[in-house]
């Protein structure tokens, strides 16, 4: 394929953003070479500005669940635009969109709008500590929250990718309360606790991890994250912000028996526009202010444009769910990739929840960052350009999960898995 525009247009970029990029995930820093800028998306299909077509699986990093430009979207989109596009007052759209949140997640029982993933991972850290009196904070390696200072430590995403999941710029003060433990290990999980139970405020996982890639928890690990939380007085924080109305409508607590005292999300509550929300028991959200004490806010939190798509996003998924249909076509590309990858010899294992799917290049089983760690990412970059040469569009990180939307038609996913045979060919 032809790229010379985009690698022009990227050029200019590093010449006026750090690395080109305003988000390193962005990057191709895993892969190699310059980056594929956007023009326009439709349906299942990005196009680029050389006028190339992409079969998409990426989807924003998860939210375009409906597809790109799902018409009842955007028309609720252009009806908020008419109206205005910023009051930093209260509106009707954002009680609309924090009951349908309610609704569908039944762990949470008042809501918080912000703009981001990361401020509602913050804010929810936030608000466990005060509510807690407690400072110690547990997270996973590999789960990554957000690019708040307590939580790059062994962090996955695009930190793992460039390979300095310690960030520069991080005091060890803000990270001295932090403790890093191997996700899927319950009997360290039991040791942390042995040992820092009383000063634990919160356990803050991924239900299904998708920043080291997919990588499912045991039915053992998530009965000890309830039972020690609850024997602790800790607070058990789920990070849905990719996970929440992606693997189902309830989120993945809703498939894996997870009791979380607050939820975190994004991504799809936004409908593809910047929205976060953090949510839980209502005797544990009346501590935010102005209801409690615990300090957050947010200008722009609540944005009429970003609730609009929300609630359109969330009545669509509720009033006609595509779960099934997701389901059958994740799992005709699951099979599709698996069988390319057997048939070329590649060491491999595919995880896969719903939608949302990594083929490792490592024989698995994934459980933790410690395997997902020992990957074979050359081979990746070199099957990820392969596929984007032919025109499908996957997450250039190893260590990133790609995502099904209903507009993909059985035809892109048989064309996906001709074109990996090709790329293990090639």
């Amino acid at each position: 394929m032809n790229r010379t525009r985009s690698v022009a247009a990227f050029e200019l970029a590093q010449r006026l953003m750090p690395g080109g990029v305003n988000s390193p995930a962005r990057a191709f820093g895993a892969v190699g070479g310059s980056p594929v800028f956007i023009d326009r998306a439709e349906g299942a299909y990005l196009y680029d500005i050389d006028g190339n077509r992409y079969v998409d699986y990426i989807g924003s990093w998860g939210p375009m669940i409906l597809g790109h430009g799902h018409p009842e979207v955007v028309a609720a989109v252009e009806r908020a635009l008419h109206r205005g596009t910023s009051f930093g007052a209260p509106t009707e759209a954002e009680s609309e969109l924090a009951a349908r949140i309610i609704d569908a997640v039944p762990s949470i029982e008042k809501v918080r709008l912000v703009s981001s993933g990361t401020e509602a991972t913050m804010s929810a850290i936030r608000l466990a500590r005060g509510y807690t009196s407690r400072d110690c904070l547990v997270k996973f390696a590999g789960n990554y929250h957000g690019h708040v200072d307590s939580l790059l430590v062994a962090a996955g995403s695009s930190a793992a990718t460039l390979g300095a999941p310690n960030s520069p710029g991080v005091t060890v003060g803000s990270s001295s309360d932090t403790l890093v433990l191997q996700y899927n290990d319950v009997e360290h999980l039991e040791d942390a606790f042995a040992a820092h139970g009383d000063r634990i405020a919160a356990v803050i996982l991924e239900p299904v991890v998708g920043n080291m890639g997919v990588v499912v928890p045991t039915p053992e690990f998530v009965a000890a994250a309830n039972r020690l939380a609850r024997q602790h007085g800790t607070l058990l924080i789920c990070d849905e912000v990719m996970t929440g109305f992606r693997v189902a409508f309830g989120g993945a607590q809703s498939l894996l028996g997870i009791e979380p005292d607050l939820t975190t999300l994004g991504k799809i509550v936004g409908g593809g526009l910047p929205v976060g929300a953090y949510g839980g028991r209502a005797e544990i959200m009346n501590h935010v202010l102005p209801a409690g004490k615990v300090f957050q806010a947010g200008t722009l939190s609540g944005n009429p444009l970003a609730t609009a798509a929300g609630c359109a996003t969330l009545r669509l998924l509720k009033e006609q769910p595509p779960y099934e249909r997701l389901e059958r076509l994740s799992a005709r590309l699951a099979d599709g990739l698996q069988r390319a990858a057997e048939e070329a010899g590649v060491p491999h294992t595919l995880a896969r929840v719903g939608s949302m799917m990594t083929l490792f290049f490592h024989p698995g089983p994934i459980q933790s960052w410690r395997e997902a760690s020992q990957c074979d990412v050359q081979r990746f970059a070199r099957f990820f350009w392969g596929l984007l040469d032919r025109g499908h569009y996957l997450p250039c990180s190893q260590f990133e999960a790609l995502f099904v939307s209903a507009a993909h038609s059985e035809a892109d996913i048989d064309a996906t898995a001709a074109a990996a045979a090709e790329a293990f060919r090639a």
